[in-house]
């Protein structure tokens, strides 16, 4: 099982995940933070999980559980949610329980102890941003997708923008909050930095910047 310590990068990006926290994480992010800040409605994050999600499907940073609670699957799909936060497994396996899905506890940016080649979608919306260093420093997820991807799968998912996109004085403001306390380590990041980092794993991804927010799929040759 994943640790982490309060010394640790990775710590501070999850920490508010409290159970408190999660209990307000759904008008937090999709009713305020998304649409007034971000300026990217929750309607474009669903689109995307109905779009790609399949029907063996991985998702990291899982929050609530909200879209794959939303998105539609043709039929019953195998599911497993993964994350640094127990917090957030328990919630959203309790969101999705007519799924059944499976929990694994890992840090998204070590080796993440899963099957290759086992997953035809991987899904991580508001993940990269929340991640330490710089963007080049999250690329290993990326790499780490493309191992547990069946061939011709999918990686896709939603990440904010802290450079390159349109800001607004309440989003500079709030960017420069979540960046000092550690919850975000997004102000290099920018659609340039993310289309570099996914070229060197996903040589054929889509980008489309909506608000601050970048909404973006990758397949597996």
């Amino acid at each position: 099982m994943a640790s982490v310590e309060r010394s640790d990068p990775e710590y501070a990006g999850q920490a508010i995940y409290s159970r408190t926290f999660l209990k307000v994480y759904d008008a937090f992010v999709y009713r305020f933070t998304c649409p007034v800040l971000w300026r990217c409605p929750k309607d474009r994050f669903v689109d995307l999980y109905d779009a790609h999600a399949s029907l063996r499907h991985l998702d990291i940073g899982v929050g609530t559980g909200t879209m794959l609670n939303e998105c539609q699957f043709p039929s019953r799909p195998e599911i497993t949610l993964m994350d640094l936060n127990p917090n957030s497994l328990d919630a959203a396996s309790r969101r999705i329980a007519r799924y059944a899905p499976r929990t694994h506890h890992a840090n998204v940016l070590e080796p993440w102890g899963l099957p290759d080649a086992s997953f035809d979608s991987v899904g991580m919306c508001h993940l990269l941003h929340c991640l330490p260093g710089t963007m080049s420093d999250k690329t290993v997820v990326f790499e780490h997708a493309k191992a547990v991807l069946a061939p011709g799968g999918v990686l896709f998912g939603a990440t904010i923008f802290g450079k390159g996109v349109p800001q607004t004085l309440m989003s500079r403001s709030a960017l420069a909050a979540g960046n000092r306390h550690g919850m975000q380590s997004n102000l290099g990041d920018g659609p340039e930095e993310l289309e570099a980092a996914l070229s060197q794993a996903f040589p054929s991804h889509d980008l489309e910047v909506v608000g601050a927010v970048g909404l973006f799929s990758a397949r597996k040759r």
